[in-house]
């Protein structure tokens, strides 16, 4: 069975068998952001590859939003785009390059509602290993792949809670090496791992 084949069968067995889910970054009772949320779309694009890894991006230290934090492939959705997976495609290639013939797309997994007001839908899909991949500098400080395993292993998902704007934010951390992986980047691996039940 292919990796796509398996991507495929666990995220459809998944989504038969609801576990609790992420809905949105919390704090204290309820999400940040009010009024009707920005639709937006992310690649999480899967290596093909034994061991398999997801590509991730450090983004540049000067954006308005999110500045140098680690994210997906991606951004809102917009008018020109036939649909999510379109504008996560699109996104990918503006952001680091990957050309959306490279991507064999699996399906969506749950859609996200970040505290900046986006809902954001993750586009699972598969992509070979080895690509060479080019930042855009305005917007992507560094490209990296970290373990798929790693990733969605529950046990490297660290529920945490500090104050901020004087409240309380309750989000997921997962580090690894170097990075630090948190908020909806974090939030959208936790329901991911929990929608495929994935085993190394």
């Amino acid at each position: 069975m292919t990796l796509a084949e398996r991507l495929t069968t666990a995220l459809s067995a998944g989504h038969r068998d609801t576990p609790e889910l992420l809905m949105g970054d919390v704090v204290e009772s309820g999400i940040v952001a009010g009024g009707p949320p920005m639709p937006a779309a992310v690649l999480v694009a899967v290596t093909d590859r034994r061991d398999p890894g997801v590509i991730l991006t450090r983004r540049t230290d000067t954006l308005r939003r999110h500045a140098g934090q680690i994210a997906f492939p991606g951004g809102r959705i917009d008018p020109g785009d036939a649909d999510a997976t379109a504008a996560a495609l699109r996104e990918a290639q503006e952001e680091i390059g990957l050309s959306p013939a490279a991507a064999r797309v699996i399906g969506s997994a749950d859609r996200y509602r970040t505290v900046t007001g986006f809902e954001v839908e993750p586009v699972l899909a598969v992509i070979p290993p080895g690509l060479d991949f080019t930042p855009e500098p305005g917007e992507v400080a560094a490209v990296f792949e970290a373990p798929l395993a790693f990733l969605l292993d529950p046990a490297n998902q660290i529920a945490v809670a500090a104050q901020w704007q004087g409240r309380t934010r309750h989000y997921y951390e997962i580090r690894w090496n170097e990075h630090r992986i948190w908020g909806a980047t974090a939030a959208m691996l936790v329901n991911l791992s929990r929608r495929l039940r994935w085993t190394a």
